[in-house]
């Protein structure tokens, strides 16, 4: 029986996720919880009813229609007689031999333009088993899996072998700071970049940008310092923080209110890679 996984997106022609341009599958759940995540809806590992409340008119249809009013199950009923269309239904259960078959109808596409396929989230790895599968069923189109490394030795590993390009995520270099702004301690996340670096497997790593929390030189030299070294890193990809960070929260329910000064300057020091070989580019 084929791996059943939740997905939230599949976004086609994109130009920033690997080489090419290509389709990215959004993978549902995450077990970080960052302080400034852009994709709210991608945290619960469940499909979940989003809500854009300034375009109800409270015309009472979604409650008239609702089996279950004390507690929501993402079914869409409210969805199929909302009049304003402020109501919808984010993710989907599917097979890992549906999705591929779906993907696999623009294999000429990829080939004709050198693009491909990225797994992204939520955490890729989190669902394990169906991304394993998945990917298995796509070749020979080029893999990419961006990804914490918040994961099991044994499921990053297996991830990692099934992909041509690792887009390793790191949120900040020290232990107390990762767990006060992301709710995680590292170290599982530090323990598979040694192991990604050794094997010589290719990547690119991706550090979120974030004005007060580890932008400063120091910060960025303890990223860099964790990254030099033997390995299969192409560049490291600095990626600023935007203002629009927080603009889905309300369809989630929730309320972005994040733990820095977000509109506070960004002036990355690229010298602290450059003097340890690290090719950077702020993206």
């Amino acid at each position: 029986m084929s791996a059943e996984g939740v997905i939230f997106e599949v976004r086609e022609f994109c130009l920033h996720d690997g080489p090419g341009i290509r389709t990215t599958v959004f993978f549902k759940g995450c077990p970080l919880r960052c302080a400034w995540c852009q994709n709210p809806e991608g945290l619960s590992f469940e499909p979940q009813l989003l809500v854009n409340a300034a375009r109800c008119d409270r015309c009472g249809a979604c409650l008239r229609a609702c089996p279950s009013p004390d507690a929501c199950t993402a079914c869409g009923a409210c969805v199929a007689v909302c009049p304003q269309g402020c109501r919808r239904v984010c993710g989907r259960r599917v097979t890992a031999e549906a999705l591929a078959a779906e993907l696999n109808a623009k294999t000429a596409f990829f080939q004709a333009y050198g693009g491909g396929i990225t797994f992204s989230g939520g955490e890729p790895l989190a669902q394990p088993d169906f991304l394993v599968e998945l990917a298995g069923r796509l070749r020979p189109v080029h893999l990419a899996v961006e990804t914490s490394g918040y994961a099991a030795p044994d499921a990053y590993r297996r991830a990692v072998a099934e992909v041509d390009l690792v887009l390793q995520d790191l949120k900040h270099p020290d232990p107390g700071q990762h767990l006060r702004f992301t709710g995680a301690y590292p170290q599982p996340i530090f323990e598979n970049l040694a192991w990604l670096k050794a094997s010589g497997r290719p990547f690119i790593a991706r550090i979120p940008l974030i004005p007060g929390v580890n932008d400063a030189p120091e910060t960025l030299a303890r990223f860099a310092e964790l990254l030099r070294g033997p390995s299969g890193l192409m560049r490291v990809e600095l990626l600023p923080y935007h203002l629009t960070a927080g603009a889905k929260y309300a369809l989630v329910g929730k309320t972005y209110a994040p733990p820095f000064d977000e509109r506070a300057p960004l002036a990355p020091d690229l010298s602290v890679f450059a003097a340890r070989g690290l090719p950077c580019l702020v993206m």
